[in-house]
């Protein structure tokens, strides 16, 4: 059974397979019940009479029968994730006209492994003095897992309370012998409530009726994920996805603190890997939505400014104002064999999250979080001039980090800021991206110190700055051999890191580029080489270092592309922006009206769908919040 279904909520995630079964897997695509970086549930097996079940519907599960003698009962199997956990109602139909006895065992386990261990590479982390544990409970079982200070827990509970529990180093096993009346029917209700390390305790009995978390959880959504309303005439498919992705957004939101300590739900980048706060994904998810959704940057700035950088951290790129780049909360994280607790290696959250705060207080005219984080935008204002890279080097620049991310912009991957030739760029590394970025980031920021901070003469200084960054990006990046187009990036010797990519195309968004320069980049976007039907490539096909599979080599990013439709609508170019525009949602229609984190890079008259990433995340918040940047490029033209 290759069916997979996941779920997600307030930071929490299930991943099960068709028959709602949890067996383990690592790699790709992990399966478990995950909470705070930690798989919480690792076995969740099924069997009744010692067989397994077939499935012949979701959710409907049956043992072995012929056409002569059929299936002498029917399983209803239904799950749902919620505030308690993961609740799972079991309800068992007798089929025959006699009283029938079954046997039903769960089998359950908690490996509590940390996220960065399930990834594909397979790497290996030693956990001194790390140890697992089961206590029996009268409706269940709970499982634990202490290291030092560390301590995660899973509770799983049953009503009727199972007529036995044997628990050992392996597991748990929950056995019922039920009796079914004639063309009756036995009802079991499991709750399994995960309780991540550094969390307060558990809040309120367990277990608790499916339909109950259900109706919660579909509440929640419904309140967020109502659809914006749809300008006259517009394409009912991109109506869809848009609810697509605001009902994905809903269950991505992430629980983090803000500068007071109270919780805030701001966008969780994506799931199975990066569900927690992310600074780049988070804004750039909380900018695609502000014009439906704005407490979601409402939420995400001062969270942000929660963990802004305050001193200089060579082992997590930690430095005086710097955004941070992500926040883990993972056993391997809280004891620094990976230095993602709090990391900030990420050129671009800094100036983003400056953006944000200017483009919220101009949308809904709000200046409260303009005033009150005035500091934090301030301190993001001198680490882009010092730490930053601007005063020393005239541009955003980052060095590869050989403990964490070799690439510190929207490419991460190693290898993704490559030449012509294939090589990484060796740094200070200035990607073309975050001089856009930086440069939107100085203008809008002396409209706050004008407006809002009363500071003329900083917003002076702010905007002199912005228009010699601009001078210095249409001087330093045009590439002669290709036309002008912007090169990726220059590199530490300031040599063009000569490869065509999407990038450019964020100068659109950030409006540096001059008219008729702009116009030619988003042109040259729309060409074969970089358009393929479903969206344009990160890399333009036939360069010695595209491949159509690879992460940020040739694949086609769903934000990346929304970033480049409203560049190129900001440029005119309204036909590109509506081409692009349906590309995208053909691609979400193909796959259930949802954007997954990356598509292939293979042309679209080479196959009739999009081909999928392998290693795609789905949610992601980036790719669900898409659809709104292409809505409101609709809801332009139609005005």
């Amino acid at each position: 059974m290759t069916d997979r279904t996941v779920l997600v909520h307030r930071g929490v995630f299930a991943a099960v397979d068709g028959l709602g079964e949890i067996s383990g897997t690592r790699g790709t695509a992990p399966d478990g019940l995950f909470a705070r970086d930690a798989r919480h549930l690792s076995r969740w097996r099924l069997r009744i009479d010692g067989a397994p079940l077939t499935r012949l519907a979701p959710g409907v599960l049956v043992p072995e029968g012929t056409r002569d003698r059929p299936p002498a009962f029917a399983v209803f199997r239904a799950q749902a994730l919620g505030a308690p956990g993961l609740a799972e109602e079991l309800r068992i139909a007798n089929h025959g006209g006699e009283p029938l006895a079954v046997r039903v065992r769960y089998s359950a386990a908690a490996d509590f492994a940390d996220q960065f261990e399930l990834r594909a590479d397979e790497r290996r982390y030693p956990k001194p003095e790390g140890g697992h544990g089961q206590r029996t409970r009268p409706d269940g079982v709970e499982f634990r897992y202490r290291r030092g200070d560390w301590l995660a827990r899973t509770e799983v509970a049953a009503a009727p309370a199972p007529d036995a529990v044997t628990a050992g180093p392996d597991g748990a096993e929950l056995d019922w012998t039920l009796t079914l009346p004639a063309h009756g029917s036995a009802v079991l209700a499991l709750t399994v409530r995960p309780v991540p390390a550094g969390t307060p305790g558990p809040d309120g009995p367990i277990p608790v009726p499916v339909e109950r978390v259900r109706a919660e959880a579909a509440a929640e959504t419904a309140a967020f994920a109502e659809p914006p309303p749809a300008p006259p005439g517009a394409d009912p498919d991109l109506a869809r996805v848009c609810a697509k992705g605001l009902a994905d957004l809903a269950g991505l939101r992430v629980p983090a603190p803000g500068p007071g300590g109270a919780a805030r739900a701001v966008p969780g980048a994506g799931v199975p890997w990066f569900l927690t706060l992310f600074g780049r994904d988070s804004l750039l998810t909380s900018l695609f939505a502000l014009p439906y959704r704005p407490a979601l940057a409402a939420a995400t700035l001062p969270a942000l400014a929660a963990v802004q950088g305050r001193r200089h951290d060579p082992s997590r790129l930690e430095q005086p104002g710097r955004i941070v780049h992500e926040v883990r909360h993972g056993e391997l994280a809280h004891f620094g064999q990976v230095p993602y607790a709090r990391y900030y290696g990420s050129i671009d959250s800094t100036p983003l999250f400056l953006v944000l705060l200017h483009a919220y207080t101009e949308a809904t005219g709000d200046t409260a979080p303009a005033a009150a984080l005035q500091g934090a935008a301030r301190a993001a204002v001198a680490w882009m001039f010092a730490d930053g890279g601007l005063d020393e080097h005239g541009y955003l620049t980052y060095r590869p980090d050989p403990g964490g991310l070799v690439n510190q912009c929207w490419k991460d991957s190693d290898g993704a800021v490559c030449t012509a030739d294939g090589r990484q760029a060796e740094g200070p590394i200035a990607v073309v991206e975050a001089q856009g970025y930086a440069f939107d980031a100085l203008r809008r920021t002396a409209v706050l110190a004008a407006d809002v901070w009363g500071d003329p003469g900083y917003a002076d200084r702010l905007r002199a700055a912005a228009a010699r960054l601009r001078a210095a990006v249409h001087r330093d990046f045009p590439m002669e051999r290709h036309g002008g187009f912007p090169a990726l990036a220059l590199d530490g010797d300031r040599r063009q890191v000569d490869v065509l990519a999407s990038n450019a195309g964020h100068l659109l968004f950030s409006g540096l580029l001059d008219t008729g320069a702009g116009r030619a980049v988003g042109r040259r976007l729309l060409e074969p080489d970089f358009f393929s039907g479903w969206g344009v490539r990160t890399l333009a096909a036939g360069q010695r270092p595209y491949h159509p599979l690879s992460y940020h080599r040739g694949s086609i990013w769903p934000h990346d592309n929304a970033v480049i439709v409203a560049g190129l609508a900001r440029y005119g170019l309204a036909a590109e922006a509506a081409r692009v525009a349906r590309g995208l949602v053909g691609a979400a229609v193909r796959n259930g009206d949802r954007l997954p984190e990356v598509l292939g890079g293979h042309d679209r008259a080479a196959h009739p769908d999009p081909v999928p990433y392998p290693h795609s995340c789905s949610p992601q918040a980036w790719a669900a919040a898409a659809p709104l940047v292409l809505l409101a490029h609709e809801r332009a033209g139609a005005d």
